[in-house]
């Protein structure tokens, strides 16, 4: 897989891309990631990246001309999808994450100031994409948090192949809690299920730390998360015991 990152900044890349997991895969050769300044294909002796809105206003806007010759270079005449970075998108998340990574190549635009001309949404990009709701000085960041989730989810990217399934989010929960040695520390006890060897019962229990945490943490998930008999009867008990969950209240029920 491959990206072509545009941005005003290509120096803020430098340390991710060059450790573990996006440093091993680029090593593996699983992806490529190609930094593009856009000042390089501003065409005045001042590299003019930026002006004035129209209208007025406080900030700046990056104008249409060096984005359209940025992706148009780098584009040539394949079809690839161009991605803006920006707080107005579509809520980046696991799944977006996974539908990313059946591209063989994506284009990312790194906004910056108050954003780019309009044209540059309506008539250049094909997607929008926000790492959350809140405002970042620069789509930096929110490129290199696309980059690092799109690539490990990619066949080989982690040691461990079935990692992935379960990461948080991965099947619509939160992940269980992890332990590892001491088997005592301070007086606190690793669990005496993880310690027994009972593979069943160890999966057993794992799945109930995961939809417990989920139940007392983000509540919102449990109704999108696809639930077993069993996981209903465990979620019914929480329930019955209490205390509320933090946030919205979920009722669990079974079509």
């Amino acid at each position: 897989m491959r990206f072509d990152i545009l941005t005003l900044f290509p120096g803020m890349f430098a340390g991710l891309l060059n450790e573990s997991i996006l440093k091993r895969a680029q090593e593996r050769g699983l992806v490529s990631i190609h930094l593009h300044n856009i000042r390089d294909y501003a065409t005045d002796r001042h590299q003019t990246t930026d002006d004035t809105p129209f209208g007025g206003g406080g900030g700046m806007v990056i104008k249409p001309e060096p984005l359209f010759a940025a992706v148009e270079s780098v584009r040539q005449e394949t079809q690839v999808p161009v991605i803006l970075l920006s707080p107005q998108g579509r809520l980046f998340n696991q799944a977006l994450a996974a539908e990313l990574g059946r591209q063989p190549r994506l284009i990312l635009i790194c906004g910056r100031y108050e954003g780019v001309d309009e044209r540059v949404r309506e008539h250049l990009v094909t997607d929008e994409i926000s790492i959350g709701d809140y405002v970042l000085s620069g789509g930096e960041l929110a490129a290199m948090v696309l980059v690092e989730a799109t690539t490990r989810l990619l066949p080989g990217a982690l040691g461990d192949p079935g990692a992935v399934f379960e990461d948080s989010h991965a099947r619509g929960l939160l992940e269980y809690p992890h332990y590892t040695r001491p088997a005592v520390f301070r007086g606190w006890e690793v669990p005496e299920v993880l310690r027994a060897g009972n593979h069943a019962d160890i999966a057993r229990w794992r799945r109930e730390q995961a939809l417990r945490r989920t139940w007392e943490r983000r509540p919102e998930l449990i109704d999108r998360a696809q639930l077993t008999e069993q996981d209903i009867k465990f979620l019914a008990r929480l329930t019955q015991e209490g205390p509320e969950p933090l946030g919205a209240e979920t009722v669990i029920t079974k079509d």
